[in-house]
């Protein structure tokens, strides 16, 4: 059996089986940014095309050798690679008295998630907002990068994206790209609450 068979058959093997570490997506996006196809990739680390598609799509869990010639064919740092294995992932649990709050022309925003900077672009952030009767939010009037989703627990009112109007009430659950102007409007004589998820964060990124 050839060393190329020899992949094919560990390829096939390993596919069975979760892969237990993600190097997909990282070698992935290298590749694509450098230009190169599976083809000339795999060519030059001496192992089948259809292996390291595979490891592109995480369904293999590549031997360390054929690691280390991918990473030298892509000139990918080590570093690079493994530093989501080598970071904490610490729980953090924020209680009712200890929510950060911030309010904005009477909207109130309390924080249930706290914003984790290691997750640099994206970092998420998800607050309780408090709108009061006949008011509105701003923030998001002129648009932003990211996403947003929400759940509405009490109260109704309306959201404004772009030059759409939808209603929403107690129970709807929304999402939308973030990139287009956006505001909450609360125009009942009832206060508007719900639970709101921003990625990456804004609000509560620059507060200590």
């Amino acid at each position: 059996m050839t060393a190329l068979q020899n992949e094919n058959s560990e390829a096939k093997n390993a596919a069975r089986e979760k892969a237990p570490y993600h190097f997909g997506e990282k070698l992935r996006s290298v590749r694509e940014r450098k230009g190169y196809t599976l083809k000339v990739v795999a060519q030059r680390a001496g192992v089948s095309e259809s292996l390291v598609s595979q490891i592109e799509r995480n369904r293999v869990s590549p031997a360390i050798d054929t690691l280390l010639s991918l990473a030298e064919v892509l000139d990918i740092n080590l570093e690079f690679l493994f530093e989501e294995y080598r970071r904490k992932h610490p729980v953090e649990i924020i209680h009712p008295d200890e929510r950060r709050g911030v309010d904005e022309d009477g909207v109130r925003y309390e924080e249930i998630v706290h914003p984790n900077s290691e997750d640099g672009s994206h970092t998420m952030e998800s607050y309780i907002v408090t709108i009061p009767p006949h008011s509105q939010t701003h923030k998001g009037s002129y648009g932003h990068i990211g996403r947003e989703t929400g759940y509405v627990l009490s109260g109704q009112g309306e959201l404004h994206y772009e030059q759409n109007v939808y209603q929403i009430k107690a129970g709807d659950g929304i999402s939308f790209s973030a990139g287009a102007p956006h505001v909450l409007v609360n125009n009942s004589d009832q206060e508007l609450k719900a639970v709101w998820t921003v990625t990456p964060s804004q609000r509560f990124s620059k507060q200590d």
